[in-house]
């Protein structure tokens, strides 16, 4: 986002000189925004945001426990076995959103092919079979 909106960004959110604050905004960025934050012609901004949460890589246990979460509080804890969490969580490069993505493919094309139970087999068939797709278009 350039410096410029930002900045329209602060312009539009108060009143009166920050008195009155008219609109709360919520900013999703990797570091770069940090950085950009840094710099003096968005120095006013910055010292606006009361809240930084700054999110690292998660790690694959961290991962794994999180889906686990997910699956119980969806209800079925055992839709998934280990291994294929556990895979899972090692292709998900630290990313959440990745993991759940994936997950929610997979899950799709269980519910296509009528499958009770996701394992590492039908990841492979699922996964193996789009790259092929994907080839395909490519050539």
């Amino acid at each position: 986002m350039p410096p410029s909106v930002l900045n329209e960004l602060r312009l539009l959110s108060s009143d009166r000189f920050d008195s009155r604050s008219l609109l709360s905004v919520v900013l999703a960025a990797d570091n770069r925004l940090h950085q950009k934050l840094a710099r003096e012609d968005l120095l006013p901004l910055g010292s606006r945001i009361r809240v930084r949460l700054v999110l690292d890589a998660a790690d694959k246990e961290t991962l794994r426990k999180s889906l686990i979460h997910l699956l119980s509080d969806a209800g079925n804890a055992n839709l998934m076995t280990p291994e294929l969490v556990q895979t899972l969580a090692e292709h998900a490069m630290g990313n959440h959103r990745i993991l759940s993505a994936t997950a929610a493919e997979l899950l799709a094309a269980a519910v296509h092919k009528d499958v009770a139970v996701l394992d590492e087999s039908l990841y492979l068939e699922y996964f193996s079979a789009r790259s092929t797709k994907r080839k395909r278009k490519a050539s």
